[in-house]
């Protein structure tokens, strides 16, 4: 069984307009749906990586956490849980995407925020 009817994380990924605009722009190109895959923090930085449906491989320890306009957004479920299961805000920025990740347009890359929930404790 997936990970993320196990855990219960679809639905924790928001994009902002700028990023349905580029993934709009992306699945018009491609053909297909895209794919996002949010990086370690490693060799390219915390930046989510896009790639064409299916042509990341994905590992086992890798959940799925949101689909955003068709496009599955995954994040290594140890990463996820050291985070504290956070929700993401997909958005885009100017600059160069990292690794071999699509752009989000000319001059443009996907990143994620975090996006702060309150807990009320009494």
């Amino acid at each position: 069984m997936p990970a993320t009817v196990e855990y219960g994380t679809v639905g924790r990924v928001t994009p902002t307009r700028a990023a349905r605009k580029a993934i709009a722009a992306l699945r018009a190109a491609h053909g297909s749906p895209v794919m996002f895959v949010q990086s370690g923090g490693c060799c390219d930085g915390s930046d989510p990586m896009c790639f064409p449906g299916g042509e990341f491989a994905l590992g086992d320890g890798d959940m799925l956490v949101g689909v955003v306009d068709g496009c599955t957004f995954h994040v290594n479920a140890d990463q996820y849980e050291a985070h504290g299961r956070p929700f993401y805000v997909l958005d885009v920025e100017p600059g160069t995407p990292g690794g071999f990740s699509l752009a989000a347009g000319e001059g443009l890359h996907f990143v994620t925020r975090v996006k702060v929930t309150r807990f009320r404790t009494t």
